[in-house]
């Protein structure tokens, strides 16, 4: 879905849940096969891993257990209300839920670089001020010597 989420403020769980429902309408009107979700993943403050996950439909691989049962015997299970229902209500929301996580670490990771780049800003701009303040002191000493110089010069001619 192409989604424009950078306008807001803060981005909440509604949001999430508009972009999720507008990917699963366009996924249930066969517009994509398979949606995929990247986003950059928080690692540490000085850390964002880029990510992917298969969103939509959900992988096989991402509901545990789900590999062995495929030819295993299995008890009856009666769900209420209906499997489909129930599957009506949680496929929404897990996508959503999944789109609002993969939000949430995006902010983390670029406060994180943010808070990461103007620490290297202060550091830098305080390097800065040492190496102007060596130059400066250097500079007046240059120019008081020289005042001294000119004055015994003037000085010693007098003699």
């Amino acid at each position: 879905a192409d989604h424009e989420l950078g306008g807001h403020k803060t981005l909440g769980f509604q949001q999430a849940r508009e972009v999720a429902d507008d990917l699963l309408a366009r996924y249930a009107a066969g517009e994509f096969d398979v949606a995929h979700l990247f986003y950059a993943k928080f690692v540490s403050a000085l850390v964002q891993e880029p990510t992917g996950i298969q969103i939509v439909p959900v992988p096989l691989s991402s509901i545990p257990g789900a590999e062995g049962k495929a030819g295993a015997a299995t008890a009856v299970t009666e769900y209420e209300p209906s499997e489909e229902a129930i599957l009506a209500d949680l496929l929404p929301r897990n996508v959503a839920i999944q789109i609002f996580r993969a939000l949430l670490e995006n902010a983390a990771s670029e406060q994180g670089s943010r808070m990461n780049a103007m620490d290297n800003a202060t550091r830098n701009a305080g390097d800065m001020i040492n190496r102007l303040s060596i130059q400066y002191n250097r500079t007046r000493q240059a120019a008081i010597t020289t005042e001294l110089v000119e004055i015994i010069s003037g000085a010693e001619a007098l003699k």
